[in-house]
């Protein structure tokens, strides 16, 4: 694999590999997406906006040049007080890999910090010195504001120019609650689900505020994916309830969208609608109740996100996939190539009546060529 380093989200050389429920490979331009799926099928997306999360500025206390990356918060909505999490970096800016970048100045509750127009207090550090709690002054409005005025998207050394703000929002976009973007949803524009609507394939949407995927620091980034809130609207919930019934796919646009849904799904009750925080982690032990294919980035092994695709095929798959995508020198990273990974076939879904579904549905899925 090789990084992709142009922020272009939709090239149309970008590729995907897919691997159904038999394990087979079989390439692809990523354009096609609509054609490896099926009439009653559901793609749900997150329509979450990216905001400008990486903040730099000063410790008062110190002097000291930092760069807050802004990590999440207890909900979707900015409280009149609002309180974040950040992960702190020392001097720099993304120019420097991330694992390279000098540490921050020692922090203590009550630090003062000046972030460009903004004034923030430490409030405690999370199990870890880098981690903090920090608290804006101001109203909801001003803190918003000056996100917006300060802040830059949250990049990594593979991108040598700076990232505007649009490149980093999906053409859904619409609450700005994102620290890194939805990128899987980059593949979305409006003519591929013009085409996903021609083909019986039915969209909907979540909102989930993604996090972000990397810190520098081993023993942060093994605490990943953080807590992140998200909201479940309740015409998604009766379209997945839908798309079961009569025997199609829930196909998730991304890692967030997989995490909400099954987070949601394990609560009490089942998948309902409303707000919720996703604490769980998807991997290998996971009993998927929702989704049953996940389209994903290209992720490197030992990242939060590649440890997900163990909840949807076995060890031997995954290796295969890993080795396919190496030799194949797919681009990794948020602007570079896609999975699509059908859940393994004896990884049947949860509490789901196949044979019934089936004869509703009235559809035999034809396997690609390995």
């Amino acid at each position: 694999m090789k990084a992709a380093t142009l922020a272009v989200q939709r090239p149309a050389d970008a590729r995907l590999l897919m691997v159904d429920a038999e394990g087979a490979l079989s390439e692809h331009l990523r354009i096609r997406l609509p054609e490896l799926l099926d009439a009653g099928d559901l793609v749900v997306a997150n329509d979450a906006a990216t905001l400008p999360a990486s903040l730099a500025g000063i410790h008062l206390a110190s002097g000291a040049t930092i760069e807050l990356r802004l990590a999440g918060r207890a909900s979707l909505a900015l409280a009149d007080a609002p309180v974040f999490r950040a992960v702190a970096f020392g001097t720099g800016d993304f120019r420097t890999r991330t694992e390279d970048r000098p540490p921050p100045p020692d922090f203590a509750p009550g630090d003062r910090l000046a972030l460009g127009p903004l004034r923030a207090e430490v409030l405690r550090l999370v199990g870890h010195p880098r981690l903090l709690e920090i608290r804006f002054e101001g109203d909801a409005g001003t803190v918003g504001a000056g996100i917006a005025r300060h802040g830059r998207p949250v990049q990594y050394a593979h991108l040598a120019e700076p990232l505007a703000l649009w490149d980093v929002w999906t053409r859904i976009a619409g609450p700005p609650v994102a620290y890194e973007p939805p990128s899987a949803g980059f593949i979305l524009d409006w003519r591929l689900l013009d085409a996903l609507r021609g083909r019986g394939i039915g969209f909907a949407t979540l909102t989930h505020a993604a996090g972000l995927s990397s810190t520098g620091d081993a023993a942060l980034d093994a605490r990943l994916p953080f807590a992140e809130p998200y909201r479940l609207p309740a015409s998604t919930v009766a379209a997945v309830r839908a798309t079961h019934e009569l025997g199609g796919r829930v196909v998730a646009l991304g890692t967030t969208v997989a995490r909400a849904l099954e987070h949601a799904a394990a609560r009490p009750g089942g998948l309902g609608a409303g707000e919720g925080v996703a604490t769980n982690r998807l991997g290998g032990a996971s009993c998927l109740r929702v989704v049953d294919a996940l389209l994903s980035g290209t992720h490197e092994p030992g990242t939060s996100h590649h440890e997900l695709l163990r909840a949807f095929v076995a060890e031997d798959t995954l290796a295969r996939i890993d080795a396919a995508l190496e030799r194949g020198a797919f681009r990794t990273h948020e602007f570079g190539d896609s999975v699509l990974l059908e859940r393994a076939a004896a990884q049947p879904r949860w509490n789901l009546k196949t044979a019934t579904l089936a004869s509703r549905f009235g559809q035999v899925r034809t396997a690609l060529p390995a």
